[in-house]
C-alpha cells in the first residue's frame, strides 16, 4: 500500500500573504515523516474510531497534564457538554459564565437545558471579573466555567475560593490554554473537570476536530467513555442518553505526535509575545500582560480604538490579523434572553470594539514579526 504525500500548499492560485494570520503547515512538516508510518497501520488496521491512537494520546496526554483521566472526543464543545452532564447540571440550573468568551462555552450550558448568567471580564485579562459574578450569583446558580481566554490562566485562586463560598462546581475551559499553568498546576487539572479543544489552529491542534475532557474523579472518566460512545455501558447495552462524541484514531495519531513538541512550540510563542511586546512598546496600544502567572499566548492579541482602520492598514501590507472576538456574548441574537442590560458588560463591549490579533504562530519569522511590528509604527507615525 503506497501513501500518496499531498502538498500542502493551497489549491487555488491566490497570492499569499507576506505574513500570514497563521501557518498549519509548518506543524505538519515537523511530524510527518514520523506520522506517515502510523497512518499506513491505521488504515490497514481501520480503526478508524478512538482504537489504539486515541487511548495512545489519552495515556500521553493525562501524563503531560498530571490528571488521571483524559477521555478524548470530537470537539472542545463536545467536551464541555460532557463535563456538564457529569456534574450533574441541568434544566433550570444556573451557569456563571464571561460574556467575553467564543460562543462554545453558552452553547454547552444551552444543551443541558441550564441557563448560562453572562458575567463581565477583567480589562488586564478579559478572563471572568468574579467582582461582576458576585452581584449575579443567586440561590438557582450552581456551577462556573472560568476560560482560560488566549492562553492565560483565570485568576484560578481566586475562582476556587469563590466557587467554595457559593458551593458551586468549577468546569474548566481550558480550549485555548493548554500548558498554562497556575499554582504551578496545569490549567484543566484544577477544577471537577478541565475542557480542551484541539481544533486545527489551537496551540495543540489537530488534523481537524477534536477535543479533550480530563478529570481526577475515577467513576465520572467511566461515564464520559460512555457518555461520547452512545453511552454503551457494555455493546449495545446502552444505560442513559448517549452521544456520537468518538474521537477519530486518525486525530488521536495526529495529536499523540504533536504532543512531545507542545514545550518547545509554547516556547516559540512566548518568545514572540516578549518580541512584539519590546518592539511595539510605547505606541497607543494596549498591550497582552502576564497577569495571573502564566500565559501560553495562543493569540497575541492587543487593543487600539482605531482598531478598524489599523486593520485594514495591515491588510494592505499584506499582513493578516484576526479578531477574537468582534461580538460578545451578551450581543449574540442567540443568547438575547440571557444578556439583560448591554451596558452592563463595559469591558466586554471595549475588548470586542478594540481587539485586534496580531500573527503568532510556530515558525514565525523575525523578518515577519518586524514587517507586522514596522506597518503598526508607520500606521501611528
Amino acid at each position: 500500500m503506497m501513501l500518496t504525500r499531498f502538498s500542502s500548499r493551497p489549491i487555488d492560485s491566490r497570492t499569499e500573504p507576506a505574513v500570514p494570520f497563521t501557518d498549519l503547515s509548518l506543524q505538519w512538516r515537523q511530524i510527518e515523516e514520523k506520522a506517515f508510518p502510523d497512518i499506513r497501520r491505521l488504515f490497514e488496521d481501520s480503526t478508524f474510531c478512538l482504537g489504539p491512537f486515541v487511548e495512545e494520546f489519552e495515556q500521553a496526554v493525562a501524563e503531560y497534564l498530571g490528571i488521571e483521566h483524559a477521555i478524548g472526543v470530537n470537539s472542545g464543545t463536545s467536551a464541555l457538554h460532557l463535563a456538564l452532564i457529569v456534574a450533574g447540571i441541568g434544566p433550570g440550573d444556573k451557569v456563571l459564565v464571561p460574556s467575553y468568551t467564543f460562543i462554545a462555552t453558552a452553547w454547552a450550558v444551552l444543551y443541558v437545558g441550564a441557563i448560562p448568567v453572562l458575567c463581565d471580564v477583567e480589562d488586564a485579562t478579559a478572563t471572568i471579573d468574579l467582582a461582576d459574578a458576585e452581584r449575579r450569583i443567586d440561590p438557582t446558580v450552581k456551577a462556573m466555567i472560568p476560560v482560560h481566554l488566549y492562553g492565560q490562566p483565570a485568576n484560578m485562586g481566586e475562582v476556587t475560593a469563590f466557587a467554595a463560598r457559593h458551593c458551586l462546581t468549577v468546569i474548566e475551559d481550558a480550549a485555548q490554554a493548554i500548558g498554562a499553568r497556575f499554582d504551578g498546576r496545569p490549567v484543566g487539572t484544577i477544577g471537577l473537570c478541565g475542557c480542551f479543544s484541539f481544533y486545527p489552529a489551537k496551540n495543540l491542534g489537530a488534523a481537524g476536530e477534536a477535543g479533550l475532557v480530563v478529570t481526577a474523579d475515577k467513576a465520572m472518566a467511566r461515564r464520559l467513555r460512555a457518555l461520547r460512545d452512545h453511552a454503551q455501558t457494555e455493546r449495545y447495552l446502552h444505560a442513559e442518553l448517549g452521544f456520537n462524541y468518538r474521537m477519530d484514531g486518525f486525530q488521536g495519531l495526529v495529536l499523540a505526535h504533536k504532543l512531545p513538541l507542545l514545550d518547545g512550540w509554547t516556547s516559540q510563542r512566548r518568545e514572540l509575545a516578549r518580541a512584539y511586546n519590546e518592539q511595539l512598546a510605547g505606541l497607543p496600544l494596549t498591550l497582552p500582560e502576564i497577569v495571573h502567572q502564566d500565559h501560553v499566548f495562543h493569540l497575541y492579541v492587543v487593543r487600539s480604538k482605531e482598531r478598524d482602520q489599523l486593520r485594514a492598514h495591515l491588510r494592505k501590507a499584506e499582513v493578516e490579523t484576526g479578531l477574537h472576538y468582534p461580538r460578545p456574548l451578551h450581543s449574540q441574537p442567540a443568547l438575547a434572553r440571557f444578556a439583560g442590560d448591554r451596558d452592563a458588560f463595559p469591558i466586554a463591549e471595549r475588548y470586542a470594539q478594540e481587539c485586534l490579533s496580531l500573527p503568532l504562530f510556530d515558525g514565525m519569522t523575525e523578518a515577519q514579526l518586524d514587517r507586522v511590528c514596522e506597518t503598526i509604527r508607520g500606521f501611528f507615525q
